[in-house]
């Protein structure tokens, strides 16, 4: 009885070894891969059409200005949304935001973040882009905001999902050191007081590390390392190079511009980004 027995007990452990092992090995094969980074470039001029040919064969996706941009007082990037997209481009649509001094009081705020969100919706409709579509309203000031600055934002983005559209917003991921001991980074000071989980964050760090620097090789970094959680784009390099932030930065160009590989003649200088998505302003 004690032999038939032992026989019983040894087949079911070999079972139970069977079936756990074909059930780990179910589960190793079906763990998810890790998430892939997608290159993409940006920059306030548009580079020219023969230039698309030349970065398409480095980057994914490109930005595309809704409105002139910081400083400039016409958009070049008008009415180039069909070629870019025949050349396979994917998008990060942007839209230039309001400075704190133009949203001092929170009358100002609210009428700004009111037409910038209809404005830019409009823009992004006679370009053809889709609804629900994501626009990152470009901040480039960085540290903690003002009650007015976080007013401005909030109306933008419910003003913008009003109009159909997604909200992102462009903005710092850098510690600033306000002093005793405390820092605050941007992105997450907007995030705690937008009030809004729907809003796309792409948020610039080019210091070195956590940026890569002027890098443009296989191994590309997760929009989550630049230091700010749940961050969709991540701005890596910007030209010309900070001297502060990014003073330990490889890669730059002695004239401290960042290119692309195959822009062997440095005709179009460049800011550096890591998405999550192949196409980051993509209804999704």
């Amino acid at each position: 009885m004690r032999w038939i027995i032992s026989l019983a007990l040894a087949s079911v452990c070999a079972s139970s070894f069977l079936v756990f092992s074909y059930s780990h090995e179910k589960a190793s094969k079906a763990a998810p891969a890790e998430t892939q980074s997608y290159l993409g470039f940006d920059r306030n001029e548009y580079p020219g059409d023969a230039a698309l040919s030349v970065l398409r064969k480095s980057f994914t996706f490109a930005s595309y200005w809704l409105s002139a941009p910081p400083g400039g007082k016409s958009n070049s990037w008008a009415g180039k949304r069909s070629l870019l997209q025949s050349q396979g481009f994917g998008f990060l649509l942007l839209y230039n935001g309001r400075a704190a001094e133009q949203v001092r009081t929170a009358q100002l705020a609210e009428a700004a973040g009111l037409a910038d969100a209809r404005n830019a919706a409009a823009a992004a409709r006679n370009e053809g882009f889709p609804k629900g579509s994501v626009i990152f309203l470009d901040q480039e000031e960085g540290g903690r905001f003002s009650q007015e600055q976080h007013l401005y934002l909030h109306t933008w983005a419910a003003e913008l999902e009003r109009q159909e559209f997604r909200a992102g917003i462009y903005c710092s991921g850098i510690p600033v050191d306000e002093g005793g001991g405390s820092h605050v980074t941007t992105a997450n000071d907007i995030r705690a007081h937008i009030s809004d989980p729907d809003v796309v964050y792409w948020v610039y760090n080019d210091a070195c590390p956590p940026s890569i620097g002027c890098e443009a090789g296989k191994n590309l970094p997760a929009p989550s390392e630049s230091g700010v959680a749940g961050a969709e784009v991540w701005q890596f390099v910007r030209s010309p190079r900070e001297k502060k932030v990014a003073r330990h930065c490889k890669g730059y160009t002695n004239d401290g511009n960042c290119y692309a590989p195959l822009d062997k003649n440095h005709e179009w200088f460049l800011d550096m980004d890591v998405a999550t998505t192949a196409n980051p302003s993509a209804p999704h």
